[in-house]
């Protein structure tokens, strides 16, 4: 299988620049993905839609929602090399001591940065003391903490958004039932759930359980091989506590729909099942999900529309089929859907 496949053209101004200006007003388009059927929503309608005969057991019995609640760290950092005068900006991946002081770091052209080269942000002075596959080891003089982020990080906004991070990205690049700190990107299928939405959720008997997976480069990085079968994913960390493993094992039992929130989730599920039971506490996973893959957890998928040629659109397709996912991109393109992080949702089914 090709990457060259899932391609397809989308026109620049359906690249989602902003959030809506109310979160929870995006479009929802739903997908059946057994016969192709698609209708127009909202996804204020969510909790209406998934009280449908559609979503319910045999015994009739509503489906479980599967979030994920990682929090996003400011961790994109403007530095200036002290020597040079020369800006470089660096996402900071991974804390690598658990103290703050030594990094993994993503920059443009990281093998260019010299070892011994010294940076400075906000005052604090960082030097680089090796490369690790592709990335820069910064070694910072005071440490980095989540806290010393908050005030003087900025928001890791994806690169197709053409434009710097401003103060309302802060609240809406982040979901609204954020908990666990260590995301270098938003699981972006959950930023249109808001405190109403979940009410009404609750409201019309329909469970939530939450998971974390701390997205990083394993999520977004291109696929560059000719053969998406020859794609390395990168390690993620992910953790389910034991009442979501319960949670989860008994929907299951009932014959209860799992409806997954955002592709995080979904391969947080299929990375943690194991002989009918869900593996709890901390793990990592490089699951990479394309075409061929057989589920085992989720029965249906709220997610955003994806990048051409990502393993994100890979993953859509192996739950729907490639040429019902295209053919459903196709229709969002000509009704003027949204694309990407801050674009419409798609609830698959």
């Amino acid at each position: 299988m090709k990457t060259k496949d899932f391609c397809f053209d989308l026109p620049e101004n359906l690249i989602a620049q902003f959030p809506p200006k109310e979160r929870g007003q995006s479009r929802l388009m739903t997908l059946d993905r057994t016969y192709g059927f698609i209708k127009h929503e909202t996804v204020s309608k969510l909790p209406e839609i998934l009280c449908e005969k559609i979503f319910l057991s045999p015994s009739g019995k509503k489906p479980l929602l599967v979030f994920n609640d990682t929090k996003v760290r400011k961790a994109r950092l403007c530095a200036k090399n002290i020597k040079t005068g020369t800006e470089t900006e660096f996402l900071l991946l991974e804390d690598k001591k658990n103290d703050g002081f030594l990094w993994k770091a993503m920059a443009k052209r990281a093998s260019r940065i010299k070892i011994g080269s010294i940076f400075e942000v906000e005052q604090v002075k960082a030097e680089v003391i090796g490369h690790e596959d592709g990335y820069i080891l910064l070694r910072f003089k005071n440490a980095v903490t989540d806290e010393w982020l908050e005030n003087y990080g900025h928001v890791p906004l994806p690169p197709y958004i053409k434009r710097k991070d401003e103060r309302a990205d802060s609240e809406r690049y982040q979901t609204i039932y954020a908990k666990e700190t260590g995301s270098a990107a938003a699981p972006t299928a959950g930023l249109h759930f808001t405190k109403e939405t979940i009410e009404s959720l609750k409201k019309n008997g329909i469970d939530s359980a939450f998971v974390t997976l701390h997205v990083g480069l394993g999520t977004f990085l291109p696929v560059r091989s000719e053969n998406i079968q020859d794609h390395t994913m990168h390690s993620e960390t992910y953790c389910i506590n034991d009442s979501t493993a319960v949670k989860i094992e008994n929907a299951k039992n009932e014959g209860r729909k799992i409806i997954a929130v955002g592709t995080t989730s979904v391969r947080t599920l299929e990375s943690a099942w194991e002989d009918g039971k869900l593996k709890k506490g901390k793990s990592n996973t490089s699951i990479f999900i394309y075409p061929g893959y057989k589920f085992n957890v989720i029965d249906a998928l709220f997610t955003n529309f994806h990048t051409p040629e990502s393993t994100l659109l890979m993953l859509v397709s192996a739950f729907a089929g490639k040429e019902v996912i295209m053919q459903s991109y196709a229709e969002a393109i000509k009704e003027q859907y949204r694309f990407f992080s801050y674009g419409d949702a798609m609830l698959i089914y």
